[in-house]
Formats: structure tokens, sequence, C-alpha cells
């Protein structure tokens, strides 16, 4: 089987235990396969593994993330549909985010860059839309980039609580959050 067999296994398995949790045996366990074919597939061991699953993740971006966002309709249904897909990928808020994950422990040193440039392009994206919709650039980044806050926040809320509602509270009112006016604080 090709090596891109794998990687949803592994994926799962690297956004559970992260770097450092996803041991030779737990990798063996996602895949089905040994010790010998795993560094057959992936001579390259774990970073290897986690750099096909980062590549893995930065094409979903791009087809369920940024292409809605780039497609055309109103601002407030793309970021609906961005938000109807996030909240498939974190399964209603009771799965954990794979690149915050990987900046925990030896991952960060290793994939930090990576996971640096598809969160600054997802919220590039974001901030794209906003634009259109005649907000300052330099607000429509800073909404974005509490977009992005809200839902990792969300999202280490709900399972540190054991409560998905929370994510799920927060994707459902997110549209209407970037779009509206923010009041000032002054």
């Amino acid at each position: 089987m090709p090596k891109e067999t794998y990687i949803p296994g592994l994926f799962s398995l690297f956004q559970q235990y992260g770097y450092d949790g996803a041991t030779l045996t737990k990798i063996s366990a996602a895949t089905g396969l040994g010790k010998a074919s795993l560094y057959h597939h992936f001579p390259g061991g774990k970073d290897e593994m986690v750099a096909s699953v980062l590549s893995y993740s930065e094409s979903w971006l791009q087809a369920n993330v940024l292409q809605l966002l780039a497609s055309k309709g109103s601002p407030q249904k793309r970021l609906q549909k961005m938000c109807d897909r996030i909240n498939d990928l974190y399964a209603g808020g009771t799965q954990p985010c794979l690149l915050a994950i990987l900046q925990a422990g030896t991952g960060r040193n290793i994939f930090h860059d990576q996971v640096k440039t598809l969160l600054a392009t997802w919220i590039g994206a974001i901030a794209t839309i906003l634009i259109e919709t005649g907000l300052d650039e330099a607000l429509a980044l800073q909404r974005s980039q509490d977009a992005l806050i809200a839902i990792q926040g969300a999202l280490m809320m709900s399972q540190s609580l054991d409560d998905a509602s929370l994510f799920q509270r927060t994707i459902q009112q997110l549209p209407q959050v970037l779009l509206h006016e923010r009041v000032s604080m002054d």
C-alpha cells in the first residue's frame, strides 16, 4: 500500500498524543505496520510521518477552508461554511487541534515554522473576507486572529470541561462575531 494510506491514522494518532506521546508501539497500532514496514514507508522516521501529516493537513485546509473562503457568495455564508468544516474536523469540539498539539514538547522545535505558516495562511484568508466587507485591514487581521483564538480556546475548554457545547456555541456564533461592528473599549 502507498504511504498515503496511513496518513489518516497517523493524523488521528498525532492529534491525540502529539509528537512526544506517539510511541513506536502506538504508531504501529495506528497503521497496522511493523517497525521495518514503517521505516520502509517513512525512512525519516517519526519526523517524516509528522511532516506527511502536516502536508495532509495543509491539503485539507486548502480544500475545505481556504477554497471556501475564496469562493463566491456572501461573507456570512462563506464564513459559516468554514465553521461547518472546522466543526466536522474537530468532531463538534471533542477532538483536539493537531497544530496546537504539535506546538507542545519537542515537536515545537521541529514543526513550528510549518504550523505557523498554516495558521498565518488561514488568518489571512479570513482577513481577506473581512476586508471585502469594508473593514480596515488592521482590524480585519485582528478579528481573524481573534477567530482562531476563539476556536482554539473553545476546543481547549470543551475538552477540559468535557462540554463540547462550548466549542459548538463558539463555532456557531463566529461568523456573526467576525462581521459585527466592534465596539470601542476606549
